[in-house]
């Protein structure tokens, strides 16, 4: 294998145990789980690279000796092991980094709706790696439990609190929560007097109900939710009484179908470009799988009582909504054929209107599979049902009208249709509209919706008032979808006494909240639109250095809010007549972050577009010193220059990380270049072509104004990113000398993988092969002259990232006698939940950026003395 000395001496630290060298690396915390797991971080990958070395044609590869090579060449000879090496343990970051990641989270604020209550409910911060181990089925693009027909990944809920909400003196009633379990999905009943909480057993999803007034709670015995493929649907009829999805209870033992030939695919002549899925169905023995675990029963439960009873017959439901105020039941149900190429979403769906005891009375459409459905296109027929949340409990739904294929020429795209009680009647047109259907909104009026349609040629957002009657409606804004300075706001929603969510309006005016974005970053708003003559008037607006935004309107006019600043955790605020009351008086968990200090830097790349990114500068940086620098960056596409240099972000936004962001990297005393605009300006059918040429060009205009604000030593800069960030990052490194090394997550980079479209990217890969082949840093691996650190999740569940992505380019760079380092996170998907994962990843990049950029502190430290040991 060939050898490649960095321009800039690359000191990589050793990765095997501290035995591996004498520099010992940080703290290693062993997992008693993970030493149980087959699979290491980058041991097994390793060997499953030894493995795949012929069929990559990378003859580098075709022995652990040429492995050997490259670690020893990367100052890793610690993982140039046997195969038969024992996983590596996790490892740990700094204890300033560590301090962060087991800081407490801060509690949710769930105001009741009735907004007479305040739920304080603590989640747990990270998903316990046993946890994510467990056993599950990952079928049709759903991943479960299914033993308990559950999700895999729970936010788990740890201690919930209640109190009144606008007495901040008011004593609290803890809510005890029966050991055992995994306790999940706080709710609130509609009328605020009750709440619900899911409890995920061994063998059960259960359902518990408490009451506001002590916390007391109580279990609705024999319900077993089934959250497999719809989780936590609810369809509330009134505040005591919904209709749930359970598990049946004849449903018996899993299908035991054995494989006892091939699996086979057909396709005919007929275009059907699909976007790449994981957790595809890929057999019969899935299929029949896929249906057993799916298929639910309808429970109609009451809160007040405990009690429970089956309505209708069981089926493989999606979707359960009440309509009106509970006088009917909307329901989705799967039906066969199942796809291979498709998840669940897209099966041939039934669609029925049903009485409140689970009767069919009429079925609406059966919506077919959705295959041969061009690039941004939509299914004929009817499709999007929406119920009336209001009396008249009609039934609304969307229809194209050109075929759905954007590449018809047609006046008009789609229609919103209306079916009116008692749904044995013709439905009647409500609406005509000239581009693509997108929402639909209630108001609180009864009488009025707001439609909102969508030119994705141009990326064009249109909303109207429409009367649900059928007259005429009337545009009342329109703006691109990536606007954010003159945004008017979204619809301000509260609850119904039904469960349903609202437009609220005021005095027949409709009230808007947006984020008030401008020059010097967000000042969240609260509107009033005139539904009569369009004119606005601003009721509030956060004041600057501080982010404040409105949580519920009272009737008579006292304003909920929550309010955060730089270092204060967001608190709920009542303003009444000018006097700002603090309802909540959460403490800041992480005071050490005080000393960072933040900075939102506004500058011009060299063809006029703005760019900006937040410039965050460690506790311990001195005047006058340059430290090295991360830049993290996502990029984002637009139609408009001028609105790709609209910025985003407040000052005011309370400080706190995230277990997997950068800025944790703050601790160790790097500078971090945050949320770096990356902007790529053009026409959405083809502004990718000039996707390399617009990075280079940000990129290069970032590192400028990071040299002229004479905190960053320009020679020392790193690139990274997550996701499409990653993707962004691999092609900087081959096509640019900006940065001395790169951070890629999660990314993908061959595009011949993603071959009908990607991120914004409506084109196929046959109708666009050079622009795909240019945007594949995986056939540019041999240009990646700077190393490169991959971070990927084993069971990445994002469309087009899977993790052979990550390994293909590795292998590439591996066999160009590149520098890189591939981790392997066991069981993490697109986003790492585990603490185990969040303290590897903070490693990986802190050790990784010491490796190529150096150690911002090293130059304080006091050097050993001669035959001192080296260990740190």
């Amino acid at each position: 294998m060939s050898s490649r000395v960095p321009s800039v001496g690359l000191r990589l630290p050793p990765v095997g145990g501290p035995a591996a060298s004498t520099v010992v690396a940080p703290e290693a915390v062993p997992a008693p789980a993970v030493r149980r797991l087959a699979a290491g971080l980058l041991a097994t990958t390793l060997r499953g690279m030894a493995a795949l070395a012929g069929l990559a044609g990378l003859a580098g590869l075709a022995g652990l000796a040429g492995l050997a090579g490259l670690a020893g060449l990367a100052g890793l000879a610690g993982l140039a092991g046997p195969a038969g090496a024992a996983p590596a343990p996790y490892k740990q970051p700094s204890v300033a980094i560590r301090e962060l990641l087991d800081a407490p989270s801060l509690p949710r604020l769930i105001p009741s709706p009735d907004r007479q209550a305040l739920a304080l409910v603590e989640q747990r911060r990270y998903t316990p790696l046993e946890e994510l181990a467990r056993p599950g089925l990952r079928l049709a693009g759903a991943r479960f439990d299914a033993r308990n027909a559950s999700q895999q990944n729970l936010l788990a809920v740890q201690r919930v609190r209640l109190r009144s909400l606008l007495e901040p003196e008011a004593a609290e009633r803890e809510v005890e929560l029966p050991a055992g379990g995994t306790w999940h999905n706080f709710l609130w009943a509609p009328d605020g007097q009750r709440f619900l909480l899911s409890r995920r057993t061994d063998t059960a999803d259960e359902l518990w109900a408490g009451a506001t007034s002590n916390g007391q709670l109580w279990r609705l015995y024999n319900v077993r939710l089934n959250n497999a493929v719809d989780a936590d649907d609810i369809a509330w009829l009134n505040a005591r009484e919904a209709v749930v999805l359970t598990v049946p209870d004849d449903r018996g033992a899993a299908p035991s179908r054995a494989q006892t030939g091939p699996a086979i695919q057909e396709t005919h002549g007929k275009a059907s470009p699909e976007r790449t899925y994981p957790d595809l169905l890929r057999n019969p023995r899935d299929e029949d799988l896929f249906e057993h675990y799916a298929r639910s029963q309808l429970t109609l439960i009451d809160v007040a009582s405990g009690q429970s009873r089956d309505i209708g017959a069981p089926g493989l439901f999606t979707s359960v909504s009440s309509v009106g105020t509970g006088q009917a039941l909307l329901t989705e149900r799967l039906v066969r054929p199942f796809s291979y190429n498709l998840t669940f979403d897209d099966f041939p769906t039934v669609v029925e209107v049903r009485q409140r005891d689970g009767k069919v009375i009429r079925e609406l459409v059966k919506m077919p599979l959705k295959q041969g459905v061009a690039i941004d296109g939509a299914l004929p027929g009817p499709r999007v049902f929406y119920p009336s949340p209001t009396k008249d409990a009609a039934i609304y739904w969307v229809e194209a009208l050109d075929g759905g294929n954007p590449a018809t020429r047609a006046a008009f795209r789609d229609r919103v249709m209306r079916l009116d009680p008692p749904y044995t009647g013709d439905p009647f047109e409500v609406q005509r509209m000239p581009y693509r259907f997108t929402r639909l909104r209630f108001l609180d009026d009864g009488i009025h919706g707001l439609l909102t349609e969508e030119d994705r040629s141009r990326g064009w957002s249109r909303t109207y008032l429409l009367p649900l009657n059928g007259k005429q409606s009337r545009p009342l804004f329109e703006h691109s979808v990536r606007e954010r300075y003159r945004h008017p706001g979204y619809p301000f929603m509260r609850t119904l006494g039904n469960g349903h969510q609202v437009a609220q309006t005021l005095n027949g005016d409709l009230l808007l909240s947006g984020q008030g974005s401008g020059p010097k970053g967000d000042r969240p708003f609260l509107d009033k639109l005139s539904l009569k003559d369009l004119s606005v008037q601003r009721l509030f607006q956060s004041a600057e250095g501080v982010y404040e935004q409105p949580v519920a309107l009272f009737e008579d006019r006292r304003l909920l809010t929550q309010r955060e600043t730089e270092h204060e955790p967001p608190n709920l605020v009542l303003r009444e007549n000018g006097k700002v009351t603090p309802l909540t008086r959460l403490k800041d968990p992480t005071p050490q972050l005080k000393g960072v200090r933040r900075e939102l830097v506004s500058f011009k790349r060299n063809d006029g577009v703005e760019l900006s990114f937040w410039m965050y500068l460690p506790p311990d940086l001195r005047e006058g010193e340059k430290r090295p620098a991360l830049v993290w960056a996502y990029p984002l596409e637009f139609n408009d220059a001028a609105i790709a240099g609209q910025l985003s972000g407040s000052p005011g936004r309370y400080m706190s990380f995230s277990g997997i962001s950068p800025l944790n990297l703050l601790m160790d005393g790097y500078v971090v270049l945050m949320d770096a605009t990356m902007p790529v300006v053009g026409d959405s059918r083809n502004m990718n072509d000039s996707f390399i040429e617009q990075i280079t060009a940000n990129a290069r205009a970032i590192v400028d104004k990071a040299e002229d604000l004479g905190v960053v030593d320009p020679r020392r800069i790193a690139i990274g990113g997550h996701s499409y960030g990653a993707f962004m990052a691999v092609n900087l490194m081959a096509h640019t000398k900006l940065f001395r090394c790169g951070i890629a997550r999660s990314g993908a980079y061959n595009r011949t993988l993603t071959p009908f479209g990607f991120q914004s990217e409506r084109r196929s890969l046959w109708d666009a092969k050079d622009v795909y082949l240019k945007l594949s840093p995986f056939l540019f691996a041999n240009q990646i002259k700077d190393p490169l650190l991959l971070i990927h999740g084993e069971a990445d569940n994002n469309s087009g990232t899977f993790p052979m992505q990550s390994e293909r380019l590795y292998q590439a760079m591996a066999g160009l006698g590149g520098t890189a380092r591939y981790v392997l996170l066991p069981f993490e998907a697109h986003g790492y939940t585990a603490r185990e994962s969040a303290g590897q990843v903070q490693w990986e990049m802190s050790q990784w950026l010491k490796g190529c950029v150096g150690d911002p502190r090293a130059e304080a430290r006091p050097r050993p003395a001669a035959g001192s040991s080296a260990s740190q």
